[in-house]
């Protein structure tokens, strides 16, 4: 590469949990800059998942965070064209892009949801993926799946 790689940007932690984690969840959440009612949607949907799972001895922002590793994937498909034809050649996912990925399909999926307000197709995700179901763990299974059929490329990897 020519130019150097970008700075880390430090982020600070949460005003309510002190967590750096969900500063970095609430910006994906965000929409048009406005971060004070991302963060309201987060912290409604937190209060919501601690409301409907009461006999549960889990906080819930522990919930949370088991949702979100429940939705990790692990490994991805990426293209390469070799010799006029492409292949799906698996590659493992950087730490930081498999935060970033689980994060963002769990706010996609959570958005196309039916429900009333935000927070609370945000907390029936939240619960789906606590649950190993839902659109955003359906999403992590489909790409492990196509990175098991397509085993047969990873020696393309380089």
């Amino acid at each position: 590469m020519r130019k150097s790689k970008p700075k880390k940007r430090i982020l600070l932690p949460d005003p309510k949990f002190h967590d750096v984690e969900v500063t970095r969840f609430v910006n994906n959440l965000m929409l048009q800059g406005k971060k004070s009612i991302a963060y309201s949607i987060f912290y409604d949907a937190i209060d919501l998942v601690g409301e409907k799972m009461k006999d549960s001895d889990k906080a819930p922002l522990d919930i949370w965070r088991k949702a979100l590793e429940n939705v990790t994937p692990q490994i991805e498909v990426k293209s390469r064209r070799i010799g006029g034809a492409n292949f799906q050649v698996p590659t493992e996912l950087r730490p930081e892009r498999k935060v970033s990925l689980s994060m963002k399909n769990m706010i996609a999926f959570a958005r196309k949801r039916s429900g009333h307000s935000m927070a609370e197709k945000l907390a029936a995700e939240i619960l789906a993926a606590y649950n190993n179901e839902g659109g955003a763990f359906k999403r992590k299974e489909d790409m492990h799946r196509m990175a098991e059929a397509n085993k047969a490329f990873a020696h393309f990897r380089f």
